[in-house]
Parts: C-alpha cells; sequence; structure tokens
C-alpha cells in the first residue's frame, strides 16, 4: 500500500518529465532545422559560414601598392632629363607635377574612393554620375590601358637584366623568360592581395635604399649651379610631357581595390597623402644627387642611366644594386597593376556589367576568371616598343581622367548629400577650381599624341562602344549569367538601399549600404527606382 501511494505520488513527476524532455527534444529538432535553413539562407546570399575570405589590406601595404601604381622609383625617370635639354625642368617640372596634378588627383581619389567603398572604383563614381554606359566605357578604357601598361614590365625586368646576363639578348631565351616571368607573378597575384600587398613594402624598400645611399655618398661633391642647366632650343616637349605625365598618374588605380581596404574610409587619405610624398622624394633625391654630382651631357640621360650613375658616384657594387633594385622594381609594378586591373573587372562584374563568372573568387579571396584574363592580355601584348606603349596610355588614361574629373563635380551638384566620410575641404566652386589645372593639362597630352594614337586610341573607344550593347543582348538573351540581385550601385539619396551580401568594414560601409533581404531589394527597386538603379539592362 506504502509502494502504491509512493508511485501515485511519484507518476505525475515522472510524466511531466517525460512531457518536458520530449518538448526539449523537439525543440531541438526545431532549431537543427532553423539553423539549416539560416545556414542555406547564408550560402544562397553569398556568406558560407567557414568560407575564406582574403585579409582586409592595412595602410602600409596600401601606401606600398599605391607608389607601385603610381611610380615604382626612379627608374624611367631619366628621360625627362634629356627631353628637358637639361636637370632644371625635370627638377621643376617633379617639384610643380605634383602640386597641380598629383594632389589634385589623389585628394579627389580620396572622397570618391571613401564614399564608394566597393571594388570597381572609378567605374562606380561614372556610373553613378553618368549612368551605365559611361562607366562602362571608363572601364574599358582603364582596364585596356592597364594591361597594355603592365606588358612592359616583364620586358623591362628582362632589359635590366642583361646587362649582366646577355643570354637575354637572344629571343630563345627571352620569350621563355617573360612567359615564366609572367606565369609566376600572375600566381603571386592569385595567392591574395596582403601577400601581394606585404611583397609591395619589401621590394619597395629594396629598390628605393640604393638611392638613399647614392645620395648620402653624393653630398659632398654636389655642384648646385649643374642644376640650373637647360638649352631651350632643343627641349623635347612632346618627350617632356609625357615623361612627366606618365610618371606621375594612376592615382586613381589604388580605388579599384577599396572594397578589399580595412577602414577605407580613414585608411585611403593617409595611404594616398603617404604615396604622394614618398612618390616626389623618390624622384627628386636621385636626381638631385646624379645631376649635381656630374657634369655629363644631358643627351646621355636615357633608360638605365641612373645604374652608369650609380657606378660614377659610389662604385660598381651600387651600379650592381641600382640595377637589382630596377628589376624588383618591375615585378612589384606588375603586381600591383595586375592586383587594380583584376578587381576592376570583379567590381564591373559585381553591377552586372560583366558576365558573374569575372567575380567569382579562389579560396584565397582574389578574382581568379579576371586575373587569368588580365595576364593573357599582358602576354598578347608584351610585343610592342616603351614609347609606342607610353603616348598610347596616356592619351586613353586622359580621356577616362577627364571623365572622372567631370564626375566629381557632377556629383557635387547631383548629389551633396552623399555620405562623404573624407571630403574635399572646398565648395563646389573651389573643387571645380581644383580640377581645372588637371584638366588643361589632360587636354595638352592628348594634343600633343602622334596620328598614330588617335587613329589607335579611336579603335579601342569604337570597340568599347560597339561591345556596350552586345553585353547587354547576351543579358537579356540569357546566354551568359549576370549577377541582377546583390549587386547595385544605388544613388546617394537612397542610403537606405544596398548589397545584402556585402560586408560592412566602416563608417561609410553603415550608411551607404546596409543589409536588407533580396525581396526588400526587389521590392524596392521595382517601387521606387525602376530607372536610377545602375545596372546593365
Amino acid at each position: 500500500m506504502a509502494l502504491l501511494c509512493s508511485e501515485a505520488a511519484i507518476w505525475p513527476f515522472s510524466y511531466w518529465k517525460t512531457q518536458f524532455l520530449q518538448s526539449l527534444e523537439e525543440e531541438e529538432e526545431e532549431n537543427q532545422i532553423c539553423f539549416c535553413f539560416r545556414d542555406c539562407l547564408k550560402l544562397w546570399m553569398g556568406e558560407e559560414e567557414g568560407a575564406k575570405h582574403s585579409p582586409k589590406l592595412t595602410l602600409l601595404p596600401l601606401i606600398a601598392l599605391i607608389f607601385y601604381d603610381v611610380s615604382g622609383g626612379p627608374f624611367g625617370i631619366e628621360d625627362s632629363v634629356r627631353a628637358g635639354a637639361g636637370p632644371l625642368l625635370s627638377l621643376l617640372g617633379f617639384m610643380i607635377f605634383p602640386l597641380i596634378w598629383s594632389i589634385p588627383e589623389a585628394l579627389i581619389t580620396a572622397e570618391l574612393s571613401t564614399s564608394f567603398p566597393q571594388n570597381g572604383g572609378y567605374v562606380i563614381w561614372i556610373s553613378s554620375a553618368f549612368g551605365p554606359f559611361w562607366g562602362f566605357q571608363e572601364g574599358f578604357w582603364k582596364w585596356f590601358s592597364g594591361v597594355m601598361d603592365n606588358a612592359l614590365y616583364p620586358v623591362l625586368f628582362l632589359d635590366y637584366l642583361k646587362h649582366s646576363l646577355p643570354i637575354f639578348n637572344h629571343l630563345a631565351a627571352r620569350v621563355p623568360a617573360l612567359l615564366g616571368i609572367t606565369v609566376s607573378l600572375t600566381y603571386l597575384n592569385y595567392r591574395g592581395l596582403h601577400i601581394v600587398g606585404f611583397s609591395a613594402v619589401s621590394l619597395a624598400a629594396f629598390s628605393l635604399f640604393p638611392f638613399l645611399v647614392m645620395g648620402i655618398i653624393s653630398i659632398p661633391r654636389l655642384q648646385p649651379r649643374q642644376w640650373l642647366v637647360v638649352d631651350f632650343e632643343k627641349v623635347d616637349w612632346r618627350g617632356y610631357f609625357n615623361s612627366m605625365f606618365w610618371n606621375l598618374n594612376y592615382w586613381d588605380k589604388a580605388s579599384t581595390l577599396a572594397g578589399e581596404v580595412e577602414n577605407p574610409s580613414k585608411t585611403f587619405p593617409k595611404a594616398l597623402l603617404g604615396a604622394v610624398v614618398l612618390v616626389v622624394l623618390s624622384y627628386l633625391i636621385p636626381l638631385l644627387a646624379g645631376t649635381g654630382t656630374l657634369s655629363s651631357s644631358y643627351s646621355q640621360w636615357t633608360d638605365g642611366y641612373f645604374a652608369e650613375v650609380g657606378m660614377l658616384v659610389g662604385g660598381l657594387w651600387l651600379k650592381w644594386w641600382i640595377q637589382a633594385a630596377a628589376a624588383m622594381s618591375n615585378l612589384g609594378l606588375f603586381e600591383a597593376e595586375m592586383s587594380g586591373d583584376a578587381f576592376q573587372l570583379l567590381g564591373m562584374s559585381e553591377m552586372g556589367m560583366l558576365p558573374a563568372i569575372f567575380a567569382s573568387r579562389s579560396k584565397y579571396g582574389t578574382p581568379t576568371v579576371s586575373i587569368l584574363c588580365s595576364a593573357t592580355g599582358v602576354i598578347f601584348l608584351s610585343w610592342m616598343s616603351f614609347q609606342e606603349i607610353l603616348e598610347f596610355l596616356n592619351f586613353l588614361y586622359s580621356i577616362g581622367m577627364l571623365l572622372e574629373l567631370a564626375a566629381f563635380i557632377r556629383l557635387r551638384i547631383k548629389k551633396p548629400d552623399l555620405h562623404r566620410p573624407y571630403r574635399v575641404p572646398l565648395q563646389t566652386f573651389g573643387a571645380t577650381m581644383l580640377c581645372l589645372p588637371p584638366a588643361l593639362l589632360l587636354v595638352l597630352v592628348m594634343c600633343l599624341a602622334s596620328a598614330k594614337t588617335f587613329i589607335v586610341s579611336g579603335i579601342v573607344i569604337i570597340i568599347g562602344i560597339l561591345l556596350y550593347p552586345v553585353l547587354v543582348h547576351a543579358k537579356n538573351r540569357k546566354w551568359a549569367h549576370f549577377d541582377d540581385i546583390e549587386h547595385r550601385v544605388l544613388p546617394s539619396d537612397h542610403q537606405d538601399m544596398a548589397r545584402p551580401s556585402l560586408e560592412v568594414s566602416d563608417e561609410a560601409s553603415v550608411s551607404l549600404l546596409p543589409v536588407l533581404t533580396p525581396s526588400e531589394v526587389n521590392l524596392e527597386v521595382s517601387e521606387t527606382l525602376p530607372d536610377e538603379a545602375l545596372k546593365l539592362e
């Protein structure tokens, strides 16, 4: 009887315990379903858990990449002394041109890159200001000129080596070496931007240190009056301006990596300022040391002459060091240029301007197809001469930069409320005046171009114009998959809309790119922005 009473007392407790455990098991099963649904949703949104993301670029690697986008060291500035018929115009040029060209371009790049912290850079700026057609043209011109520019560096690398290794004068050794260099450097790009960035830091230090040593050694032998030599009757103005322009442009190239930068609103302005100082000093110190120490004729100042200057100033050891630094500098230039070109294609793909395959990333976070596309272009274009590429690049670059300056002013007028984490401290009129000197310089460089450059550039422009409707047709016919939902460039007056899968990394991204579900994005775009969503339609 006592046992029955005991069981009667325990039974309600056992019953509710059993019910409670069953409810827990059911809840756990529901949670597992929810977790599974969440994971599937993340996968669909491009946020697969455990997926590898490449480390973001920090300040020092970004400075090094900008340095190599623009300069890479004083290699190639020797022609400015020859074209300027003496050191005076060369020295004045590298003091004045940064003020009227480099600094304004760097300031504009800082404002627009932090306002649009996404891969694609100037393509996004132009699309936001003038629409996707002109954004595509800008991207095509800049990518084409960038690939041609990159074709120079493996060639220049061998040109420096052949002074010590004459075997590279023969095609049987030169062609395999060119292919091997291009493939090896392409693989380094494939491995990730953090590797490229820190490689650029090491290469920059190695490339610049011999010129610092040369500057110190030359101090007791300097003759300042030699800096004032110039023969105005023999100045080659076309060569002089092309040399100056080429050695001080491409400040906007790093904007194509804005989506890969750690806290771009703060990092970009600091990196651009540091790169401007580094570039100017890397030009002036060797020029002051070489022209102030040697009394050689200005006609001897051609590509590679700094190696001879090193031998005359410091001896054979310094010549070899400068030759090795020149070779390594060309490697850094190649890496920086290819990174910019590849991530530009990635950004255009994310905007829906190119097929989605160009936005596919490797396990290292790098755009594999875009890198391969750029590397293929480098291999096929490496046969062109240095002077042909130089003038051709300057012409196409000038057209693109005029469009960027116009976009900068138009965005100030059209979208005054656009969130600008860094803003050039000038009102609209002052910003317009800031763009005037660079615009005049760009027009001057274009006017000095040869007839051949006008013809070749015109062909490239026509190809870009025809290519755009072809891609539109391919998209409408669904011949290839284009990114329609996840990546859009939206007007700044709709700051509450954005790409759902973009990782928010700083305050600029928070205000421009909050997270919405795809259905919300589609609903908002269809209801409020039928004509303004800047995508390829």
